[in-house]
C-alpha cells in the first residue's frame, strides 16, 4: 500500500476556493484506534464554519475537515478487538475525514447494516450523535413532548424529525422556505414554520395547546428572547450552534418563574470517553432505527472528493 493518500485541505480561511487538494501521509492507527480507508465523508456545518476561519479543530487534531465518514477497516492498533480488517464501518472524528483515509478511536466507530450504502452512512454519525446526546441523554425527550426544531431541512433537523417522531414526539420545526417547510413536513413534522414570514414564537403562542417542552437550537442569540418565550413550564433549551451570533437577551425572571433550563453543547471538542458513550448511545437507540429502515439519512447532493 502506497504511504500517501489525496486529501483537502484549507489553505487559509475564506471561501469554497479556499480548499484545495493536496498529498499527505497516510495516518497510523495508534493504540485502540482504527485506520479506515474512506469511501464517503459527510459534509456539515462545522466544516463550513472551519473553513470559513471561525471554528478551529482542537488543538493537537487533524487539521483537515470532515467529522463523520463510512469505509473499510484498512487497519487496527494495539488493542482493538472489535474490528477486523476490510469490516465496512462508519466513524464520528475529530476531523480528518477529508482524506482517502482517517484513524478513530475504536469506540467512535460503528458497523454499517448490511442495507446502508457508503452515502448513507457517511451521513449519520455527527447528526445522529448530536441529536441523541442533545435531545435523549440531556433534555429526557419522551414520547407526548413536543419538540421544536429550529433549522427542520438541516443535516440536524431531517435527523431530529425523524428519532423524536419514533419516539413519540409532536414535532414543530422551523425552515427558511415554503418547500423546505414541505419537506420537513413529509418528514413527519407535525407543523413547519417558515421563519422568514412566519413567527414561530407566535405560533406556538397560538396553538390549542401553547409552547414546546423542548426546543433544539442551531441558531444561538438572536433566536435567545423568543426561544424562553415558546417554552412550556419546566422546559429545556438546547442551544448547538451560533448561526443568529453569540450574545442574546436573558429574562432571568422568566426563566425562574417558568423553571426553565438553558443548556449549551458541543460534540467536536468532547474527550474521547465522553464520545464513546454517546456513540453506544446512538448504537442502543439509533441503529436499530437505521437498520429496520424506519430512519433515513436525507441526502442533498454528493461530490467526488477534489470538488
Amino acid at each position: 500500500m502506497s504511504t500517501q493518500m489525496n486529501a483537502i485541505e484549507i489553505a487559509e480561511p475564506g471561501g469554497p476556493t479556499v480548499l484545495r487538494p493536496v498529498r499527505r501521509a497516510i495516518p497510523e492507527p495508534a493504540e485502540g484506534e482504527v485506520l479506515i480507508r474512506v469511501h464517503a465523508a459527510g459534509l456539515n456545518g462545522a466544516d463550513l464554519a472551519q473553513r470559513k476561519g471561525v471554528y478551529p479543530p482542537p488543538r493537537g487534531t487533524s487539521d483537515l475537515p470532515g467529522l463523520e465518514v463510512s469505509g473499510t477497516v484498512a487497519a487496527v492498533g494495539r488493542g482493538v478487538e472489535d474490528f477486523e480488517t476490510g469490516a465496512r464501518v462508519a466513524a464520528l472524528l475529530t476531523g480528518g475525514g477529508y482524506g482517502e483515509y482517517v484513524t478513530a478511536p475504536a469506540v467512535q466507530v460503528l458497523t454499517l447494516p448490511d442495507d446502508i450504502d457508503w452515502v448513507q452512512g457517511a451521513a449519520v454519525m455527527e447528526t445522529a450523535a448530536t441529536v441523541w446526546s442533545n435531545l435523549f441523554d440531556i433534555a429526557g425527550l419522551a414520547a407526548g413532548d413536543r419538540v421544536l426544531i429550529h433549522g427542520g431541512s438541516s443535516g440536524i433537523g431531517t435527523t431530529a424529525i425523524q428519532l423524536a417522531r419514533l419516539a413519540g414526539a409532536e414535532v414543530w420545526c422551523t425552515a427558511g422556505t415554503d418547500a423546505k417547510c414541505a419537506a420537513c413536513t413529509d418528514l413527519g413534522a407535525a407543523r413547519a414554520i417558515n421563519y422568514r414570514s412566519d413567527s414561530f414564537a407566535e405560533a406556538l403562542r397560538a396553538d390549542d395547546t401553547p409552547g414546546a417542552d423542548i426546543i433544539l437550537d442551531v441558531v444561538g442569540g438572536s433566536y435567545l428572547e423568543d426561544n424562553l418565550r415558546s417554552l412550556r413550564d419546566g422546559g429545556r433549551l438546547m442551544v448547538i450552534a451560533l448561526n443568529g451570533g453569540r450574545h442574546g437577551t436573558l429574562d432571568v425572571g422568566r426563566l425562574l418563574a417558568k423553571r426553565l433550563m438553558v443548556l449549551g453543547t458541543t460534540l467536536r471538542s468532547r474527550p474521547v470517553a465522553e464520545k464513546a458513550r454517546i456513540v453506544r448511545g446512538v448504537a442502543e437507540d439509533v441503529w436499530p432505527h437505521l437498520a429496520a429502515g424506519r430512519f433515513t439519512p436525507v441526502i442533498d447532493g454528493t461530490y467526488p472528493l477534489h470538488e
